[in-house]
């Protein structure tokens, strides 16, 4: 089946605002197209795809801002908080977890110090 790059792209800008969608694999979802297609259209480092993208952060960072100011307001906060996980920079996840541990070693030996001092 023979597909039109622009009115694929047009539908997938269209799709993204139409259904406050935030991830990638979301758009190929609504679009009349299968994900290979979509991905040979726009490559990650095309100029269409950073668009895509850049719409797609708008969507987050609004609702975001709206489910903090739910927060403030709100008696049931468990299921706005997992949807902020979902869609939060790692920062933002990680300010909200209670207890975070870093597992990397930032390139660095890792040692075990033990409490005899071996």
């Amino acid at each position: 089946m023979a597909y039109n790059k622009s009115k694929i792209y047009e539908q997938a800008k269209q799709a993204i605002t139409d259904n406050n969608l935030f991830f990638i694999e979301d758009i190929v979802a609504f679009l009349p197209c299968d994900k290979t297609t979509f991905y040979r259209f726009f490559p990650p480092e095309c100029n269409e795809y950073n668009i895509l993208r850049e719409l797609l952060e708008i969507n987050k960072i609004t609702t975001k801002s709206v489910i903090r100011s739910k927060l403030l307001k709100s008696d049931r906060a468990g299921e706005l908080l997992a949807l902020y996980r979902l869609i939060g920079t790692p920062e933002e996840r990680q300010m909200l977890n209670q207890q975070y541990l870093d597992h990397t070693t930032g390139g660095k030996e890792f040692k075990i110090i033990l409490p005899n001092g071996d």
